[in-house]
Formats: structure tokens, C-alpha cells, sequence
């Protein structure tokens, strides 16, 4: 086998997330952020989407687009959107914003946008929300936003209607946990155990069950098993990310 189709089959392999951002500071700063964050990981970074066909048959988990001043309504973002959908179907995609609009933010959720990030936020909110986004949740830092389960394939820039049983939709807002139950709860999600969670997230046991117990309070549920039916099961994955 040739070094070309060694790295080819290796990049199949890797989990991925690609960075598009026509300003290349802010781009460069967010690849070296996350390659700290989930080591492991290849990360791929570009100016617009004309290159995305480059990353064809990588395992590409997470597609983040930069908003780059259009309105949520553009066709213009809507084209990107439904290109990087067609290319990479199995992705989650983030936005990145400069605006801070809870109503842009409900429309983007509403077309089935699965991250919306701001500049205004601070790192380890980022972080946490990229983790949830990752585990198969959805990231939204104002109370509009919300995290549910893998929405279906058929559901791709819909809303998602499922409610919590009593006919509102079940909603839930990032503000309402701190960047580290929300680093639990993505754990949690995947369906790590306490031991588990503890390793990766560099924690004692006490200290996970003290998280779980704020995040059980918190969604007005009597275990972690309720935990997970109330938010929904996350995909399972072959492969994992580090958290420090």
C-alpha cells in the first residue's frame, strides 16, 4: 500500500471537524483551540465552501460555518447549508456568528442547524456546547436555545416536535447548566458510567455524582436513567474525543 492511501484510509478512520471562516485568524484560533480540546481529532480549516470536496470520505463529524454577516433568511447561507448536507449528511453543523439575536438563533435551530456559537462567548460555554453538539445534542447559548437527542435524518433543517409528554415541546436552555455539568451531561449521553466520566473529565467520583445530581434537580428527575430518556440516547461511536 502506497504513504498516499495509508494517510487516505487513516483519515477514514479519525474522527473530523471542518472550520469554514474567511477570516483566518479567527479560523486558525479555532482549530488550534479544538485540537487541544479533542485530541485525536484532524481538523480541517477553509476560507469558504469550495474545497469542501477535498475532505470527501473522511469521517467528518461536525461542520462549522462562519455566518459572515448574511442574514439567516439568505439563500445565499441556505445554498452552503444544503451543500455541506449533501456532502457530509452524517455531520452535525454549527454556525458561527459576530450577532448576539435570540430570534436569528430560533430560526437557524429551526432549520436544523445543530450548533450556533457567538463570538461573545466565553471559551469553556464554546467548549461545552461543542462537546453537547458532538454527543448528538444541539447548542444555543440565549434561553431559545436548547440541546435535544439525534434528531431523524428526514427531520435535517426541521424543527424537531417531539414534546415531554405533556404537549409543549421539550425544550431545555444551555444557560441553565455551568460548562461543566454540560460536559457531564454530554458523557452522560454516550452512555459513559460515573467511572468513566471521572477519567475523562479528570474528576473524582464525588464530584461526578454532585454534577449529576445539580443536572437531575435541574430537569426535575429522579436518576440518571430518567436523565437520559428526558434529553434522548446520543448515538453511540466508534470513536471518542479527549476532554481535559
Amino acid at each position: 500500500m502506497s504513504n498516499y492511501e495509508t494517510k487516505r484510509r487513516r483519515a477514514r478512520q479519525v474522527p473530523a471537524v471542518i472550520i469554514i471562516d474567511q477570516h483566518t485568524l479567527a479560523r486558525t484560533t479555532i482549530v488550534r483551540l479544538l485540537a487541544h480540546e479533542l485530541v485525536g481529532w484532524d481538523f480541517i480549516d477553509m476560507m469558504g465552501i469550495d474545497n469542501l470536496d477535498s475532505a470527501i470520505g473522511m469521517d467528518v463529524r461536525l461542520v462549522a460555518l462562519d455566518v459572515a454577516g448574511r442574514n439567516v433568511e439568505s439563500s445565499s447561507l441556505h445554498n452552503d447549508l444544503a451543500a455541506i448536507s449533501e456532502l457530509f449528511p452524517e455531520a452535525a453543523i454549527a454556525l458561527l456568528s459576530s450577532t448576539d439575536d435570540p430570534a436569528m438563533a430560533s430560526h437557524a435551530l429551526a432549520m436544523g442547524v445543530r450548533g450556533y456559537f457567538t463570538t461573545s462567548l466565553p471559551i469553556e460555554i464554546a467548549i461545552a456546547g461543542i462537546r453537547l453538539v458532538l454527543a448528538g445534542g444541539i447548542f444555543c447559548p440565549n434561553p431559545l436555545g436548547t440541546f435535544v437527542a439525534e434528531m431523524p435524518k428526514s427531520d435535517r433543517y426541521a424543527r424537531d416536535n417531539r414534546t415531554n409528554g405533556n404537549g409543549s415541546a421539550r425544550y431545555l436552555s444551555v444557560a441553565d447548566f455551568t460548562p461543566r455539568e454540560a460536559d457531564v451531561l454530554a458523557e452522560l449521553q454516550r452512555g459513559h458510567p460515573n467511572k468513566v466520566i471521572a477519567g475523562k473529565l479528570n474528576l473524582s467520583g464525588n464530584t461526578v455524582k454532585m454534577h449529576l445530581q445539580h443536572i437531575m434537580r435541574k430537569l426535575n428527575v429522579q436518576n440518571r436513567t430518567e436523565v437520559v430518556a428526558r434529553l434522548g440516547q446520543a448515538p453511540s461511536t466508534d470513536h471518542e474525543y479527549t476532554a481535559s
